[in-house]
């Protein structure tokens, strides 16, 4: 399981094996997107990673209840690159089995308790104190409330940002996160940087 520290703020990573944390203080500017089409980006609590390997068969209720019908699931989802087949059909009210769209990690997620709507801008830059790229996070008023409730309730545990059905970032919050901005760092260049707050924003 990848573990992401958080800092200040929050803790949202998971690009090829990072490691990373997330604070609430500001940096200077870089790439910056305004979200576009919120409601294909949601924040899911991980339940769950399930076990590796290849697809036996055609993945059909990747959003069962049932704890049997999940591991078949998982042991059937495709994880290779490429659209993944439910493409941001899947009911946000329901559990879904999920791949890393990198790595290629399985996961069960839990029910959607944020989407896209509920951040306003999505940027890449460099820290102002280490240099390294991160990706900052904005929340509009009503998603950092939501936000700093649910880390402050689920602090060591891992949060899911999913995109048209497939997890582009699984941290582990370490704290809980106030204030509305939140930075995402890891081990990744300043294009993956630049490349995860483009599909965050929808861009």
């Amino acid at each position: 399981m990848r573990i992401l520290p958080v800092v200040v703020a929050l803790v949202l990573l998971g690009l090829a094996g990072c490691q990373g944390e997330v604070s609430g203080q500001a940096e200077p500017e870089g790439d910056s997107f305004t979200i576009k089409d919120g409601s294909r980006l949601r924040f899911r609590p991980v339940l769950a990673e399930l076990p590796p390997g290849p697809p036996t068969g055609p993945a059909t209720d990747r959003q069962s209840t049932d704890p049997a019908g999940q591991q078949a699931a998982a042991a059937a989802l495709d994880c290779s690159a490429g659209p993944d087949p439910l493409d941001g059909r899947d009911d946000p009210a329901l559990p879904l089995v999920s791949c890393d769209r990198v790595e290629g990690v399985k996961y069960l997620l839990g029910p959607a308790f944020l989407t896209g709507a509920d951040l306003s801008r999505a940027n890449a830059r460099l820290a102002t104190q280490s240099g390294g790229p991160i990706v900052g996070l904005s929340f509009t008023d009503a998603g950092a409330r939501t936000w700093a409730d649910w880390t402050a309730g689920n602090v060591g545990k891992q949060v899911a940002m999913v995109l048209k059905s497939r997890v582009l970032t699984a941290p582990m919050i370490q704290s809980a996160i106030t204030g509305g901005e939140t930075q995402i760092t890891g081990k990744f260049t300043v294009t993956e940087a630049r490349q995860l707050a483009r599909d965050i924003a929808g861009a």
